[in-house]
């Protein structure tokens, strides 16, 4: 969809609404010239995370995808996701958690997979992760997040037999300035939700006390993308001559 169509479904959208552009300003807190732009589809001019935060008023959403020579950009984003799921198992299992990865669950219309389930026995306790390489729209990832985590208790007894009785809730990034400065941008609302940060996280793994919510920045995973280019020019040094060799 080009930036002129986003603008025309907006416009559609709030009339559809029987709301003034002044109203849509109001009702997402920002000015009405950003509503104006996002109507003309003049998007470049815009934040993304306005134009986000306009699109959801009016119960819709921005859906940006990147492609990169056909599908090569999904296995590269398919291999960043699973060296951090990777690093995170590793966790898991150092600080004596049980983890599961990739459980899925269809209840009554709900529908979905934990990126990352892990059990701690000792505090009978839950951590359901979300793993993300990018984050994308925000209300697009908390609300699928509070569906993981009201499952999860029923989940993890009808699955694997665990009785919890606190569950944590965990979205993982890698440590990234891009990433960083994205949840700053939304920082109201992640806050709100998801108050605490990699060095609290870090502590309640370790020993487990009720329950957490957090965002956890990683630094310590392998980045399967920057593997070395294997035409790129190498430096080779010749072998020194030994003495005997000299004289």
């Amino acid at each position: 969809m080009h930036n002129s169509e986003i603008g025309r479904l907006a416009r559609l959208l709030r009339h559809r609404a029987a709301l003034t552009q002044e109203d849509l300003a109001k009702l997402t807190g920002l000015r009405r010239w950003k509503v104006v732009r996002l109507e003309a589809g003049d998007l470049a001019k815009l934040d993304m995370g306005d134009v986000e935060r306009m699109l959801a008023a009016l119960d819709a959403r921005l859906d940006i995808r990147a492609t990169y020579h056909g599908a090569l950009a999904d296995r590269l984003l398919d291999e960043r996701h699973a060296s951090i799921v990777a690093a995170r198992v590793d966790l898991h299992r150092r600080h004596g958690w049980e983890p599961r990865v990739e459980v899925s669950f269809s209840d009554y219309g709900d529908r979905g997979s934990i990126d990352l389930l892990g059990w701690q026995a000792q505090t009978r306790t839950l951590v359901v992760e979300e793993i993300k390489s990018e984050l994308g729209a925000v209300e697009g990832t908390l609300r699928p997040l509070d569906v993981k985590v009201r499952l999860a208790p029923k989940i993890a007894r009808e699955r694997f037999g665990w009785s919890a009785l606190n569950v944590g809730r965990i979205m993982v990034l890698p440590e990234e300035r891009t990433l960083r400065r994205q949840v700053e941008r939304h920082e109201g609302v992640l806050r709100a939700a998801l108050p605490a940060r990699s060095r609290e996280l870090s502590a309640w793994m370790r020993g487990p006390r009720g329950s957490i919510a957090g965002i956890w920045f990683l630094s310590d995973v392998q980045d399967l993308n920057r593997k070395r280019n294997p035409s790129a020019i190498r430096r080779v040094r010749k072998p020194r001559p030994r003495s005997d060799e000299a004289a």
